[in-house]
């Protein structure tokens, strides 16, 4: 293990907290919110002297790390950040414990939205403004992941060579920075158009702010205890059904709609996925369920965001979490399996099936009928991602189960988990108390939470390097 490469990219990671801090600073500063000031500060001091101290570290080091090494940096990015954010929490005035500040830390890191916090309305307005903005964050940091890390051809179990990435140049160890600054424009620029549009919908700034950071990372994070205090109108709530649609879109979507040439092409994933979400509409409105709250929440568990309208007393709940496992784009901050992947595991399994009745047929390997062929590699990836899921769930389910929170609570708790979606009404999950969980539980659902980002299949290679050093 590189160890001095590692810690220089470790730092570049730490400095974003210090401005995170910073912002929070001059928000408590300007609007006379003094009673978590200090614990920014600390923060912000902290971050500095974190990343400047891993920096020097490792400054004078090789920067060419292998794909093992960035694998480890990404654990490494969640574990250390995570300590920074949860900091605020540990040290405001509404007595966490340093678990349940870590818990929260890492929960919206990682776009999940599992809270520790009984009333979001209580908490000092910086403090919900601090949640917020560590899904923004968290979700800014997966898509230098995604794209710069796993777009590795060595080890692409992501698969984002099957979907459109915005330019070839992305793949490009050359560019690096330009293409760090390219997805944090992008990224922006779809931030500041979700803000746009809920603050144009009646929804007020602050709210706006915070849904928006929330939104655009797949987050679950909510300024409210429900969804239902922000959101009222069928503007605002068809406004919230958009910026759904677009966060669990390909990232480089927004980009490509005037290009009327490659729109098609180039986004035949997207098209799929806007289909299934209208099945799936259709299917639930046969239950007689009407009204833009269903809409929300097919397309909410698609995007493995989990925030909804919908009461806790729908029969509908296993039916959302199987909507939620398929999960949006390849490129995007979703979680869950992948809709690509399904279509790649169906596809071969049905050209099997095809063969044995008609063995002359010929099947084409293409993925969604485009240019991109379906590799023997793509398909051993696809199982192996679907295999480790299921193994993760169980074992999850296994430790849950543990804290006597009972079998379907546990069995449900674990699919949100790996799929970092929040336990919203919608799923009957509402009234979990998670400050109430032992340890070795919140512990189960950190580690789980950081695999339903990176994927079991990542541990298993980093173990492999450990175990069988060349």
């Amino acid at each position: 293990m590189n160890v001095k490469s590692i810690s220089f990219y470790l730092s570049l990671f730490c400095f974003p907290i210090s401005l995170s801090a910073f912002i929070n600073i001059l928000y408590s500063s300007y609007f006379d919110y003094f009673l978590n000031i200090e614990s920014y500060l600390l923060t912000l001091v902290l971050s500095i002297l974190l990343g400047s101290g891993f920096y020097f570290f490792g400054k004078k080091s090789n920067k060419k790390i292998d794909f093992i090494d960035q694998l480890i940096l990404i654990i490494f990015v969640y574990l250390i950040v995570g300590l920074l954010i949860s900091t605020p929490f540990y040290l405001s005035n509404s007595k966490v414990t340093f678990m349940n500040a870590y818990f929260e830390s890492i929960s919206g890191l990682t776009g999940t939205g599992f809270s520790t916090f009984d009333s979001i309305k209580y908490l000092d307005p910086t403090l919900i403004l601090w949640r917020s903005s560590s899904q923004w964050i968290g979700g800014l940091y997966f898509l230098f992941f995604l794209i710069l890390i796993f777009s590795n051809k060595s080890f692409n179990f992501k698969m984002t060579n099957l979907t459109y990435t915005g330019e070839n140049i992305v793949k490009s160890e050359q560019n690096v920075r330009d293409n760090i600054l390219k997805i944090f424009i992008y990224y922006s620029v779809l931030s500041l158009i979700f803000l746009t549009l809920l603050n144009i919908s009646g929804i007020r700034l602050f709210n706006s702010l915070n849904l928006t950071m929330t939104l655009v990372s797949g987050g679950g994070f909510l300024p409210s205890n429900n969804l239902s205090e922000i959101i009222s109108t069928n503007s605002q709530k068809l406004v919230l059904i958009l910026t759904l649609i677009l966060s669990m879109l390909n990232f480089y979507f927004l980009f490509n709609l005037f290009n009327k040439k490659t729109l098609f092409r180039e986004h035949k994933e997207d098209f799929y996925l806007i289909v299934i979400a209208i099945v799936f509409i259709f299917l639930i409105y046969l239950y007689d369920l009407n009204g833009l709250n269903i809409i929300i929440s097919i397309v909410s568990s698609l995007a493995n965001s989990g925030i909804s309208l919908i009461k806790s007393d729908n029969n509908l709940s296993l039916y959302f979490l199987l909507i939620t496992i398929i999960g949006g784009s390849l490129i995007s901050n979703s979680s869950g399996i992948k809709l690509t992947r399904f279509y790649i595991l169906l596809k071969i399994t049905s050209g099997e099936i095809i063969k044995l009745i008609s063995p002359n047929s010929v099947i084409k390997k293409t993925i969604f009928n485009s240019d991109n062929k379906i590799t023997d590699e793509n398909i051993k990836f696809s199982f192996l991602i679907f295999i480790s899921f299921f193994i993760s769930l169980f074992i999850l389910s296994a430790f849950l189960v543990l804290d006597n929170i009972g079998f379907e609570k546990s069995f449900k708790l674990a699919i949100l988990t790996l799929t970092n979606t929040v336990n919203s009404e919608m799923y009957n999950l509402q009234n979990l108390n998670f400050s109430d969980l032992l340890i070795s539980s919140k512990m189960a659902l950190i580690i789980f939470m950081i695999i339903g980002k990176i994927e079991l299949i990542s541990v298993f290679l980093i173990f492999k390097k450990i175990l069988f050093k060349d």
